[in-house]
């Protein structure tokens, strides 16, 4: 959070690891009358932010972001991600591809040799399109739609579209999965995130925290 500056407009990912990176940046903005806005990636963060007190902007009205912060499922050693365990993959991408600076938070278990090793790869597609899909995806490991723990029957994004799960054992090339992944007709995005991370800061088991850079 000491990354945020002043009048900084800040992108906010999804899951548990931001939704303590919005309660902070709260805190900043109460005690310290730090002035930010914020674009939300999903419904999620949109809710977290208001309750923590922060001020909301979209793209149209922002459509340059100076600082994302974010989570991730895997971090390669070159600051290649996987994400969209919390189904926000696409806007996630988009906001980490307008920010001049995009931050990620995990834990040390999230760092992998390879992605795809640790976590699967989640693809969302347009819901005509999805049986198709699935079975292109085939080709590459074990594919299923991801159900709801709270709702019958698939997933549905913040965009009305579903999540397809690829189980892998590792990419040798996650740039190249990327590419040839979002050529299938009827994907929307890839939970492969190749050249985007500029910094990951990794929580580790005794407290420290380790700073990676994409430069090393």
């Amino acid at each position: 959070m000491k990354l945020v500056e002043n009048r900084f407009t800040v992108g906010l990912g999804s899951g548990r690891t931001v939704s303590q990176a919005i309660i902070e940046l709260g805190r900043r903005v109460r005690e310290e009358g730090l002035q930010v806005q914020c674009v939300p990636s999903s419904y999620q963060a949109m809710l977290e932010a208001l309750e923590a007190g922060l001020k909301l902007v979209d793209l149209y009205s922002s459509p340059q972001v100076d600082l994302t912060i974010d989570g991730a499922d895997e971090v390669d050693r070159r600051l290649n991600l996987t994400k969209g365990g919390g189904a926000a993959l696409t806007r996630e991408k988009i906001l980490a591809s307008v920010s001049k600076r995009y931050v990620i938070i995990v834990d040390e278990e999230k760092l992998v040799e390879r992605l795809g090793s640790r976590s699967p790869i989640p693809v969302e597609v347009i819901p005509f399109a999805a049986p198709a899909v699935k079975r292109r995806l085939e080709g590459y490991g074990r594919v299923e739609y991801r159900t709801g723990s709270g709702k019958l029957g698939p997933v549905v994004t913040d965009n009305g579209n579903f999540l397809l799960d690829l189980y892998l054992d590792g990419l040798d090339s996650p740039e190249g999965f990327e590419a040839e992944v979002k050529r299938i007709p009827g994907v929307v995005e890839v939970g492969v995130f190749t050249g985007l991370a500029d910094e990951v800061y990794v929580g580790l088991k005794d407290g420290n925290v380790k700073k990676l850079t994409r430069h090393g």
